[in-house]
C-alpha cells in the first residue's frame, strides 16, 4: 500500500508572494501570527523546535524525504502552480529535479484555480487569473512538465506518468487537452499520461469522463457533500457557497474530526476512486474567523481512521491511498513534527501501515 502525501511549496520567499503581500512573505506569516477564537482551539500551530524553514534550502528537502519515508510514506504530491505559461512557487521542484539526493518518489498535483484574496482572508480581488488556453499552451505546458516525468523518482500507474488535478471540473476542454498529452507522453516513450481528479468538488469531478481516476480530497468533498445534502441543494447548484471561506460564514464553521470520518468511511468507492484522508484541519491561520475548523483530531483517532481506510483501500484492490497533508501548517493539516504531539502522527501513519502488512502476511 502506497501511502502519497500532499506537500505544499509554500515556505520559501518570491517575487510575486513579496509584490502581493510584503516582503519576505511566506506561509510561515500566516502561521505565525494565527491566534486562539476559543480556549480549546489549537492555535497557533509551532513546528517541533520552532523549525521553520526554507524550502530554497535543498537540505530541506533532503530531511523531509529521508524522514517520510523513515515512518512508511512511499511519496509527496508536490503542488504545481501553472497559469498558462506562468510558474508559481516552482523554486523547491525545480530544485529538486536538480538535485538527486531528494530520495523520495513524487508526483505532481496541478493546483489549477485563480488566486485570490480570500484565500488569505482578503476580499475577492484576483491576484492571478486561470486561463487554460488551447494547444499551443497545452503543448508549453506538456514540455515544461516531461522532465518530471522522465526522472527515475517519478510515481507511474502502469509506466504513465501520474499527474493530479485539484479542478479538471473547470477545463471545458479537459478532455482535448488529455488526448493530446496522451499523444505526446505516447511520443516521448511513455505507454500514455494517467489523469487523475482531486474530488473536492465531487459534483464537478464526476462529470470528468476524460480522468483516468479520482481520489477523495478530504476535508473538502465531504463538507461540500454535506452542505449540498444537508440543505437540498442540486449538485452543482448555488456554487458560489462552496468558495472559499462563504460557505463557514453561512454555516456552522466548528465541525467535528470523529463525524466527518464516520461519514467517509460509510462511502461506497468505484473502481476507479482512490480513498484520501486528512490529518487535522484549521485555516484559522488564514482566514481568522471566517476559517474552517475540525475539533478532535490526535493522532490516536488519525491512526484509527487511516487504518480502517487502508482495509476498505486493500478490500477495493487499491494500492494507493492519499493523506492530506505532510505540511499545510496554514491549514492546520500536517504530519510533520509539531511542539504539541511531537512525532504522533508520523509514527499513526508507521503504526497503521505495519499493522495491515502483519495481517495481511497471515
Amino acid at each position: 500500500m502506497k501511502a502519497i502525501a500532499f506537500y505544499l511549496p509554500q515556505y520559501h520567499e518570491c517575487e510575486d508572494n513579496n509584490r502581493w503581500w510584503g516582503k519576505g512573505y511566506t506561509e510561515w506569516r500566516n502561521v505565525k501570527s494565527s491566534r486562539k477564537l476559543f480556549w480549546s482551539h489549537n492555535q497557533p500551530r509551532v513546528p517541533l523546535d520552532q523549525n521553520y524553514y526554507d524550502l530554497s534550502d535543498i537540505s530541506v528537502m533532503v530531511r523531509q524525504a529521508e524522514l517520510a519515508k523513515k515512518y512508511g510514506l512511499y511519496g509527496f504530491a508536490y503542488y504545481h502552480y501553472w497559469f498558462s505559461g506562468k510558474k508559481l512557487l516552482e523554486k523547491p521542484l525545480e530544485q529538486m529535479l536538480r538535485f538527486k539526493e531528494v530520495d523520495m518518489p513524487f508526483c505532481l498535483a496541478w493546483a489549477n484555480e485563480a488566486w485570490k484574496r480570500y484565500w488569505y482572508g482578503g476580499g475577492e480581488e484576483t491576484l492571478i487569473a486561470q486561463n487554460y488556453g488551447f494547444r499551443e499552451e497545452w503543448e508549453e505546458h506538456f514540455a515544461y512538465l516531461l522532465p518530471f516525468f522522465r526522472d527515475d523518482r517519478y510515481i507511474k500507474i502502469d509506466g504513465k506518468p501520474l499527474f493530479l488535478i485539484y479542478r479538471p471540473g473547470e477545463m471545458r476542454q479537459g478532455k482535448y487537452m488529455a488526448k493530446l498529452w496522451n499523444r505526446l507522453a505516447v511520443e516521448n516513450g511513455f505507454p500514455g499520461i494517467f489523469i487523475m481528479g482531486m474530488k473536492n468538488w465531487e459534483f464537478e469531478t464526476d462529470r470528468c469522463t476524460w480522468l483516468d481516476a479520482k481520489t477523495d480530497y478530504e476535508p473538502a468533498k465531504e463538507q461540500r457533500n454535506r452542505i449540498v445534502k444537508k440543505y437540498g441543494l442540486r449538485k452543482g447548484q448555488f456554487k458560489d457557497l462552496f468558495d472559499f471561506g462563504l460557505y463557514n460564514r453561512i454555516f456552522c464553521n466548528v465541525q467535528s474530526y470523529r463525524k466527518i470520518n464516520r461519514v467517509m468511511l460509510r462511502e461506497k468507492h468505484e473502481s476507479d476512486d482512490y480513498r484520501g484522508v486528512f490529518v487535522d484541519f484549521d485555516n484559522s491561520a488564514r482566514a481568522g474567523k471566517n476559517g474552517l475548523i475540525f475539533m478532535g483530531s490526535t493522532p490516536q483517532r488519525f491512526e484509527k481512521y487511516l487504518y480502517r481506510h487502508l482495509c476498505l483501500s486493500r478490500k477495493e484492490k487499491k494500492d494507493m491511498i492519499f493523506i492530506n497533508a505532510w505540511n499545510e501548517w496554514g491549514e492546520g493539516c500536517c504530519l510533520e513534527p509539531d511542539e504539541r504531539y511531537g512525532y504522533g502522527y508520523l509514527e499513526a501513519v508507521k503504526r497503521a501501515l505495519s499493522r495491515l502488512e502483519m495481517e495481511a502476511a497471515l
